[in-house]
Order: structure tokens, then C-alpha cells, then sequence
């Protein structure tokens, strides 16, 4: 429910419009602050400096640097689940290969082609304390969900990777937060089709027909 102090306008903008903008400018000073300076080594005044705005203003969009972090790695983590979604659904073909290539392609690019967003990612969320911990490892079993919901539509409810899906997941998870962490920051960077060749192997393989042992 908005409030009148919200609706009431200035300059043609209400409070609210104002405290957004505010709020995006933050969010994206602190994107490059933590990836140059890291997260450990940095403070609130680096993030209002950059962002050219107060430490009161601060405190009106956010409770503290920690309440940053995470909402830059959730707004990462949902743009890239959105584009994996969209690509899944646009794509016009039932070949595993074909899919796996699409996705991983939105994901790469959505994650990493920024190296700031890379690096907020799979860095600098990392080991923070107890309850980042505990919300990056809830978001890595949502990563989960959609490994086995996109696979399973595609290889249908018989085809059991090795493991099992959480196991299968989990490895693959690992893989991708490596490789693509690390295609980001190389230089020259390599093309992103073979970065995305390397995980759509992988993942084909996890649920492909593998040779009966002798």
C-alpha cells in the first residue's frame, strides 16, 4: 500500500520512483566496488562514493553492505534463470545437444560476459558468513530443480543420471561456476562457443546411454 509520502511528487517524480533510482544506483556501485576491491575489503563509503550518494541515503535503501551482496547475487541469479528460461522456450528443436548448446549460451552470456557479475557470483558471495552460506546453498538446490526439470522434459522420466539427479546436478553446477568464472577473466577472452561446447559436453554426457561394463 503506498503511503502519501511515496505518491507525492517532485520534479516530476514521486518519492518512490526516486528511492528506485537511488536504490539501482547503489546496486550497481557496489557491483564494481566488491569485484575490484572485493567484498572483505571494502565499506559502505566506497559504495556511496561511487554511486555519488550519501551514507543516510544508503540506510534508506539498504540495512547494511551484507543486504547489498545478496541482492546483487540474487538479481544475477534471477536474470540468468530468466534467460535460461526464455532461450529454453524459444528453442525449436527437440535435440539434446542443440538445447544444452542454447542454454548454456544464455547463461554464459547473461552471467559472464560481465566479469563483475562473474565474479559476485562465484567469488566474492562465497564464505561470508553462516546465513549468506545458507542462501547461496539454497540457491544452488533451486540451480538443482531446474537441471533436473529442463533435463528430465527432454530425456523423459526413464533416463537416470549417474547418481541421480541431485548428485548428477551438483557436479555439473560445480563445473559450470568454475569454467565460467574462469573464461571470464581471461585474456583475451576465448569465444564463448567454446566455453559453451565444454558444458553442453558435459551435460549431454550426464544423460546420454553410457556402455554396459563387462
Amino acid at each position: 500500500m503506498s503511503t502519501p509520502d511515496s505518491t507525492r511528487n517532485y520534479g516530476g517524480r514521486s518519492v518512490a520512483d526516486r528511492r528506485a533510482d537511488r536504490r539501482a544506483r547503489f546496486l550497481d556501485a557496489a557491483l564494481t566496488v566488491f569485484a575490484d576491491k572485493s567484498y572483505a575489503n571494502s565499506t559502505i563509503s566506497d559504495v556511496c562514493a561511487e554511486a555519488g550518494l550519501s551514507r543516510r541515503q544508503f540506510y534508506e535503501a539498504f540495512a547494511g553492505r551484507e543486504e547489498v551482496l545478496v541482492a546483487l547475487y540474487d538479481d544475477i541469479q534471477r536474470d540468468a534463470g530468466a534467460a535460461i528460461a526464455s532461450a529454453y522456450a524459444a528453442a525449436i528443436t527437440d535435440d539434446l545437444w542443440e538445447r544444452a548448446s542454447t542454454v548454456m549460451t544464455a547463461y554464459v552470456r547473461s552471467i559472464g560476459t560481465d566479469a563483475r557479475r562473474a565474479k559476485i557470483a562465484f567469488v566474492e558471495i562465497v564464505g561470508v558468513n553462516a546465513q549468506v552460506e545458507q542462501h547461496r546453498l539454497a540457491q544452488r538446490k533451486t540451480w538443482g530443480t531446474v537441471f533436473e526439470t529442463l533435463l528430465g522434459q527432454l530425456v523423459g522420466p526413464d533416463v537416470r543420471p549417474p547418481g541421480g539427479y541431485e548428485t548428477s546436478a551438483t557436479a555439473f553446477i560445480g563445473a559450470v561456476n568454475g569454467l565460467v568464472h574462469q573464461w571470464s577473466i581471461t585474456e583475451p577472452r576465448p569465444p564463448v562457443t567454446d566455453l559453451v561446447e565444454v558444458l553442453s559436453t558435459i551435460l549431454v554426457a550426464l544423460v546420454s546411454e553410457r556402455p554396459t561394463a563387462r
